[in-house]
């Protein structure tokens, strides 16, 4: 009989789960991380600073968040999680690139016994357009199944 209820509470307490937080899917989808730095000033000179990018995959992807795998926490001085640094993503999907914002929360290091460390950023979503929203979507609710869109991109910089 306590095994009978363990059951009903182990399944409804699943159910319970599954509905509140996003389902996260395991693809694996090369992703550009850029970082804008702010506008510097220095009394009245003014000094605009480039963007900085970093080439990554993906672990996992959900409606509301993601996580990737990139070789640093930090552009230069710009730490990638942390301070409410808004980030700059691009997945490059099957069936489309698609740029969203996001926002680092967390951060752990990875491949500490490999020849070469690695950093699993997760991120919650901040915003998307709603037509790459829709790719975005896509992608999610088929997977590897879904219509490919062109050649796609590099993520290298171009010699």
């Amino acid at each position: 009989m306590a095994d009978i209820i363990r059951k009903i509470f182990f399944k409804l307490n699943r159910s319970m789960v599954e509905n509140v937080t996003a389902r996260r899917h395991k693809f694996h989808v090369p992703i550009k991380i850029t970082v804008n730095p702010n506008v510097g000033a220095t009394g009245k000179l003014t000094v605009r600073r480039e963007p900085l990018s970093i080439s990554g995959q993906t672990e996992d992807l959900s409606k509301t968040g993601l996580s990737f795998v990139v070789s640093s926490i930090r552009l230069r001085e710009y730490y990638l999680v942390g301070e409410d640094r808004t980030l700059e993503a691009e997945l490059d999907l099957p069936n489309g690139r698609i740029k969203m914002e996001i926002l680092g929360v967390r951060y752990e290091q990875v491949g500490i016994h490999d020849s070469a460390v690695s950093f699993l950023i997760g991120a919650k979503i901040l915003s998307v357009t709603p037509l790459e929203k829709e790719v975005y979507e896509e992608y999610l609710r088929l997977g590897n199944k879904v219509k490919k869109v062109g050649s796609g991109f590099s993520l290298e910089p171009k010699s």
